[in-house]
């Protein structure tokens, strides 16, 4: 659906599923003293950016790379390849990993449940391979995968060689602070991948083997709901830090901090910025409810509207004000979710954002036959 937002002249259009969400707001000129390479920060709702810093430069992500391997296991999950209760069988190739792992031996078996566990949160290498073999065929195909899909979601400064993001062997395997943004927000939609990444502390094998996780700001940060953690040598400290306060939905990305604590508190600094100036407008899906229609089976069609959502100006929320402008002469037929007018959000008077209104039914046109008979009925009645 096409949105029309202003915002000094700029005009965004976003699609995010059924969901329309746009953002009216002054971006504000600021600058965060964060000691880290890049950085951005980007609205989850909208995909707004907020916030950056380098943020298109491509640089190494370590473990932050596990984010797109979870993209992917979720998609498989969604279209019914993979089920969290299915066991998969752990390979020589997978329980070879080095880094972060949690010990798997060859031949043994999983659940994907736990597998994800395992990778959300102690960010294990071994767990990610598992998972991606069975997903993908091979951890060469999965790969494959994983540049097609972030070629598809505009990840313009990425390349991928591998699912765990060790750097050892690799030549290019790369990404950015927003493209990094992008493939987080995209793995944010399948909302239960929070229920792993906001664990604390877990066991694996029965109670036998103890999680922790990578990400410490699950711990102290108010209203976290993940994401991923990252570090090697060459890429230093990097995170993809997701927060939500009410309505709003933050990601901050933090690439090539030198240390953690600089990791942490440089992520925190752009998710308290977000917090501090900023708010979604939310406009549920509904019904609104019956046009007259012309020359249909029936007279009136039922309406309504999908949820609608803008990024303000912290406080700017509570000023918007909706009109509803129908179309007129509205004839059959009509099929469901044929626009039939629109919803003007307006601030001032000013419009900052506009929502369609559909029909949410479809009405065949009547037929010669149809309309004699009703018109006789109608004779006969009055």
């Amino acid at each position: 659906m096409k949105i029309r937002l202003i915002a000094f002249t700029l005009v965004l259009m976003i699609m995010l599923g059924t969901i329309n969400c746009s953002f009216a707001l002054s971006i504000k000129d600021t600058s965060l003293d964060i000691n880290v390479k890049s950085a951005v920060l980007m609205d989850a709702n909208t995909g707004t950016v907020l916030y950056s810093k380098n943020m298109d430069e491509s640089l190494p992500p370590a473990s932050v790379t596990k984010i797109m391997t979870l993209l992917l296991v979720f998609e498989a999950i969604e279209k019914q390849a993979l089920k969290f209760s299915d066991v998969l069988t752990v390979s020589e190739n997978a329980s070879s990993m080095g880094g972060s792992q949690v010990f798997l031996e060859p031949g043994e078996t999983m659940s994907v449940d736990e597998l994800i566990k395992c990778v959300a949160v102690a960010s294990a290498n071994d767990a990610a391979l598992t998972l991606a073999e069975h997903v993908g065929g091979s951890e060469e195909a999965f790969v494959d995968l994983m540049n097609k899909k972030a070629q598809d979601l505009g990840m313009k400064n990425t390349h991928f060689e591998n699912v765990t993001g060790l750097d050892d062997d690799v030549s290019n395997h790369v990404t950015s602070a927003y493209d990094i943004a992008l493939m987080s927000r995209e793995l944010l939609k399948h909302e239960k991948i929070t229920e792993y990444t906001t664990i604390w502390m877990d066991t694996i094998r029965n109670g036998e083997f103890g999680l922790s996780n990578t990400n410490r700001l699950v711990k102290f940060y108010k209203g976290i709901t993940g994401l991923k953690t990252g570090y090697t040598k060459t890429a230093g400290f990097c995170v993809s830090a997701s927060a939500k306060r009410n309505d709003l939905h933050l990601i901050a990305v933090v690439m090539g901090a030198p240390t953690s604590n600089d990791r942490n508190a440089a992520a925190c600094k752009l998710l308290d910025y977000g917090f501090a100036n900023y708010s979604i407008y939310e406009d549920e899906k509904q019904e609104c409810g019956k046009i007259k229609l012309i020359k249909g089976e029936r007279d009136n069609v039922l309406i309504g509207y999908n949820k609608f959502c803008l990024l303000e100006n912290l406080g700017n929320e509570r000023l918007i004000k909706k009109e509803i402008i129908l179309n007129e002469n509205i004839s059959a037929p009509i099929n469901e979710g044929d626009v039939v007018g629109k919803i003007e959000y307006k601030i001032d008077g000013k419009i900052v954002g506009e929502n369609q209104i559909i029909s949410l039914e479809s009405v065949k046109s009547i037929t010669f036959i149809e309309y004699l008979e009703k018109l006789v009925k109608k004779f006969f009645l009055i």
